[in-house]
């Protein structure tokens, strides 16, 4: 099956989302959790939104991947901050407790003053504080780019959060394919090297879900610029390798491209016409 999708807002509600993505050729989405750039508060969902959401998803076999706000930082060197992680954590899980199969995403975070170390451990503790062994939810860490203090920008990084991780089975990764080629790992002329050393630091089972964005920025630039698939440096042959490997084709793809509607559905348009099944 191939998923592949964009990330859309849920403004409208859930149930209309998916019949957006629909309508766009799309079987897979994302949103954000809440507002991703502000604070905790956040609305209780709408139950009959929710059903209708999940008999529509049920139907045309639709996938949604929750994303956290940008201002959840699990490893930042102030103490509030990281209060304000576990009460997004928390608040969003409980959210998420009520759909089929969740996925949630969200940035391992930037260490900020303290060193990469402590950083990547404040992550682990918050973490084991927040999952919980008979939750539904699978949490995603994702795959960055190197930009600033940020931690998990190397797949031993990651690895070393889900090693540190209690409930393993709660814990997944999202590729980011911008962030993963401007952290240093070359894609576009040895895809089959990244994808087996991903495979044995940390798992293909691991995987749960794609990224799929070109890049504005140069190989190993360490910056994180998302570009339309085909007008960036990693290209539309890369792209179209990637979602034809053998050991990916099978994981959600969704789109982050600095797109509208339209511009994402002629990326689905393309990709869907360059998938070999």
């Amino acid at each position: 099956m191939f998923y592949i999708g964009c990330h859309l807002s849920i403004t409208g509600g859930y149930y209309n989302a998916a019949k957006v993505i629909n309508s766009i050729g799309g079987n897979c989405f994302q949103y954000f959790s809440r507002n991703p750039q502000g604070g905790g508060s956040v609305k209780e969902v709408d139950p009959i939104d929710i059903k209708n959401f999940i008999d529509y998803a049920n139907e045309h076999n639709i996938i949604a991947l929750a994303h956290a706000p940008y201002t959840l930082n699990p490893c930042s060197a102030t103490e509030s901050t990281r209060d304000f992680a576990k009460i997004v954590f928390k608040g969003d899980i409980k959210t998420l407790e009520k759909f089929p199969n969740p996925l949630y995403n969200f940035h391992p975070g930037s260490h900020t003053t303290l060193d990469r170390e402590t950083g990547i451990n404040k992550t682990i503790e918050i973490l084991n504080e927040v999952i919980s062994p008979e939750q539904k939810t699978i949490i995603l860490l994702e795959t960055m780019s190197g930009k600033g203090s940020e931690i998990g920008i190397t797949f031993e990084e990651i690895k070393q959060i889900i090693d540190g991780v209690i409930y393993k089975d709660k814990i997944g990764v999202c590729l980011d394919t911008c962030h993963i080629y401007s952290a240093g790992y070359d894609i576009v002329n040895n895809l089959d090297g990244v994808v087996n050393k991903f495979d044995q630091i940390i798992g293909l089972k691991k995987l749960k879900a794609i990224h799929l964005n070109d890049s504005k920025m140069d190989y190993d630039s360490k910056k994180d610029r998302h570009e339309i698939i085909g007008s960036g440096t990693i290209g539309k042959d890369a792209i179209i390798r990637i979602i034809n490997h053998p050991l990916l084709r099978n994981i959600p793809f969704f789109l982050e491209t600095p797109n509208e509607l339209d511009g994402y559905k002629k990326e689905i348009e393309f990709l869907k016409q360059n998938r070999i099944d």
